[in-house]
């Protein structure tokens, strides 16, 4: 079985009695990794995944899930399907997609890291943070009335065309 198809299944079978034993263990070695990540942000992490789950003292299964977050902000995706001990591993972030990937997560205990400050200046991450909570915002859409023209073009009000079975 694949360290992907293991997370996969380790995460469906949570349940009430169990999230949030693995939540804490998730969340202490992601946020362990991504410390570390971030505070030597100029290198791009690479090596096998060993060698990554040796070097955080990381479950194997606990770090695919790792791989499986920070993915979307990769440059290149891994194709993490694939993936057993021995795979080459090259993380090559795009930091201003993983910060606003982090906010869609709601994790605030790594785009609150202090490593940030580094990486990105305060006014950046203002901007990330806006553009993600505008992705938030609902907008309706204008709302045809009975006597307006019908938008499919005949030049009947929408109550005689589109509109006369609702």
């Amino acid at each position: 079985m694949s360290l992907y198809t293991q997370w996969s299944e380790l995460i469906e079978g949570q349940s009430d009695s169990t999230f949030d034993t693995f939540w804490e263990k998730y969340s202490n070695t992601e946020e362990k990794i991504y410390a570390d990540i971030l505070g030597h942000y100029k290198s791009k992490p690479k090596g096998t995944f060993k060698e990554f789950v040796e070097k955080y003292d990381a479950d194997p299964v606990i770090f695919m899930g790792f791989l499986d977050g920070i993915n979307s902000s990769l440059k290149e995706p891994l194709d993490l399907e694939s993936f057993d001990e021995n795979a080459e591993i090259q993380l090559d972030i795009v930091f201003d997609k993983l910060l606003y990937n982090m906010f869609v997560a709601n994790a605030d205990y790594l785009y609150n890291l202090e490593e940030w400050e580094s990486i990105l200046p305060e006014e950046e991450r203002i901007e990330i943070h806006n553009k993600y909570r505008r992705s938030r915002t609902v907008v309706k859409d204008d709302k045809i009335g009975r006597n307006d023209p019908c938008p499919c073009g005949s030049g009947l009000k929408y109550k005689k065309c589109c509109g006369k079975n609702d």
